[in-house]
């Protein structure tokens, strides 16, 4: 087993608007005996064979597995979810009696990915199915009664959720009342009370080391959707779609590539540029990356999820359920580029909401009405803000600050509701914190590193009091820094094109298999250069002093994102 990374602490300071955040690096120690026989079986540099070492693999054999995900023989869902081979019956006689079936799913990119995957496969297999996704603005997150009774008064048979429903007790309990079926699919942190569906589908419910432990909604949906067609014995044509669709999800929802994200994922981006389903190719051109022969992980999370994400915070859902389980190509591009126009206002409105939460944390800095490092946590409630894209602004400011963030609005003029978005730190426990407030909260649910709130707006002050003590118990002032991992030191003569094609081995990269991280100690700044349309890149030539005079092996050429 590795040995955990060093930590180099540096004292917590205020920021001046444009200056890099102080960090901390944790930095891998260097296992050179353990990586050279991973090197040797793998043929891959020593710098990678201990990348993979700080990745949890320890032999050539993990070695082999990782770098061919396809390799490892995968155990049957069904084994793995107690409750598949209940949802699969129930939705089979639905489809043979053609009963009606609603999706209800999420406004999120993982929510609807789930929900235009099960809309397409279930239509594919012949079932009556329509999706319910509710108003963010006037009903917030899940399933919620007037869902449930609209659906009812249909003459609906079986509700299927997707991303949410695992802490929608009273709603789901209202449909059993009702004589609806209830299949819940999520993969959102396990409530105490556990909602009285008749089947549920949730990773966190199964082992803690099967494979499909680590799957977002959008992979509890391809599986169920999967498992369905096998059983009706229908899956030809369908596999691309839905792999498509998985991908999309998984990656614009940071779910871990690991198990069998690692194993779908790398196939699904591949299948992308070329899939057959028009919505996709549409939002891939409007994105400019219809010349790719191959899709990276990046490519979905900073080029295509945000335009899906953007229309399920600040417009109609339907966008983007339309956009993908339309098969007209008009229609397609139409949606497309609703979703490219929403996305361009979701960044307007952040950098307007980022920049007022910044100069409301100075300005309470200066008058010392806050200290992050007595209060480990920081809690930004301003009216008129629209909490559609307030959790994108908590991201930001937990990289400013290195501190978990809680951020609000005001539900309507009248400022009796708050309700807002949290994102963490990797020591922090978002829903444990949200746990431990239980008594002042409304509504909460999420998972470590994200989640959601709402309450009243004069519990403000108990409220931030609380997550205060809970981040006091947990954090130690040396957490309060965005942290940086490094991976192994490396010199710039070692970072060549070999390095990089190799690198492609690793991939895909994303949460849990993060892109590596080298470091060289004492180099030079040759040449500094800023770029980009709006001047927040920065270009660097470096050289390191006893490799200066030497080839230009010994120089990197690297661009750095300035901060802002």
């Amino acid at each position: 087993m590795p040995e955990k990374p060093t930590q180099t602490p540096e004292p917590l300071s205020p920021l001046t608007p444009r200056q890099v955040p102080p960090q901390r690096w944790q930095i891998f120690p260097a296992q050179k005996a353990q990586a050279k026989p991973i090197a040797e079986a793998t043929a891959l540099s020593p710098l990678l064979a201990q990348v993979l070492i700080n990745r949890g693999i320890y032999t050539p054999e993990q070695a082999w597995e990782f770098l061919d995900p396809e390799t490892p023989t995968l155990p049957s869902p069904l084994d793995e979810f107690p409750d598949l081979a209940q949802s699969l019956e129930l939705l089979v006689d639905a489809i043979h009696n053609r009963q009606k079936i609603l999706i209800c799913g999420d406004y999120d990119a993982d929510g609807m990915t789930s929900t235009a995957l099960l809309m397409r496969s279930l239509r594919y297999l012949g079932a009556q199915v329509d999706y319910a996704i509710p108003s963010r603005m006037d009903e917030g997150y899940g399933i919620n009664q007037r869902i449930v009774e609209d659906f009812h008064a249909m003459g609906g048979a079986i509700i299927l959720t997707v991303d949410n429903g695992i802490a929608a007790y009273e709603p789901v309990a209202r449909a059993q009342a009702l004589g609806l079926t209830v299949i819940l699919t999520d993969h959102h942190e396990v409530p105490e009370n556990i909602p009285p569906a008749n089947a549920i589908l949730n990773p966190k419910l199964i082992r803690e080391s099967s494979p499909y432990r680590g799957v977002a909604g959008v992979g509890v949906a391809y599986i169920l959707a999967v498992c369905l067609a096998q059983r009706m014995d229908k899956m030809q044509d369908l596999t691309a779609t839905l792999l498509a669709l998985f991908t999309l999800g998984t990656i614009a929802d940071l779910a871990p590539l690991t198990g069998v994200n690692r194993r779908w994922v790398k196939r699904g981006l591949k299948l992308l540029p070329k899939s057959q389903i028009p919505g996709v190719q549409a939002l891939i051109e409007v994105a400019g990356l219809s010349q790719e022969t191959a899709l990276k992980p990046e490519a979905i999370g900073f080029r295509l999820g945000p335009r899906i994400n953007a229309v399920g915070r600040i417009a109609d859902p339907q966008i983007v359920i339309e956009l993908l389980t339309t098969d007209d190509l008009g229609v397609a591009l139409q949606r497309a580029m609703q979703c490219e126009e929403a996305n361009k206002l979701r960044r307007q409105m952040c950098e307007i909401i980022e920049a007022q939460a910044v100069e409301w944390c100075e300005q309470q800095q200066e008058k010392g009405l806050l200290d992050l490092k007595k209060e480990r946590v920081l809690v930004v409630v301003q009216p008129e803000w629209h909490h559609g894209v307030i959790g994108i602004v908590a991201s930001r400011l937990v990289e400013r600050y290195g501190v978990p963030v809680f951020i609000g609005t005001y539900e309507d003029k009248s400022q009796k509701e708050i309700r807002g978005s949290a994102r963490s730190i990797p020591e922090f426990n978002v829903f444990d914190a949200l746990q431990f407030c239980d008594d002042l909260l409304d509504r909460y649910g999420g998972h470590r590193a994200a989640g959601g709130f709402s309450f009243e707006a004069n519990k403000l002050r108990q409220v931030k009091s609380r997550l205060s003590t809970f981040a006091c118990k947990h954090l130690q002032p040396e957490h309060l820094k965005p942290l940086v991992t490094v991976d192994v030191q490396a010199q710039l003569a070692d970072i060549d094109l070999a390095l990089y094609g190799q690198i492609d081995q690793i991939h895909p990269c994303g949460i849990e298999n993060p892109d590596p991280v080298f470091w060289t100690a004492n180099v030079t700044v040759v040449e500094q250069k800023v770029m980009g349309k709006n001047s927040d890149h920065l270009k660097l030539t470096l050289a390191h002093p006893s490799e200066a005079q030497s080839s230009a092996g010994g120089h990197l050429s690297h661009l750095y994102k300035m901060a802002n």
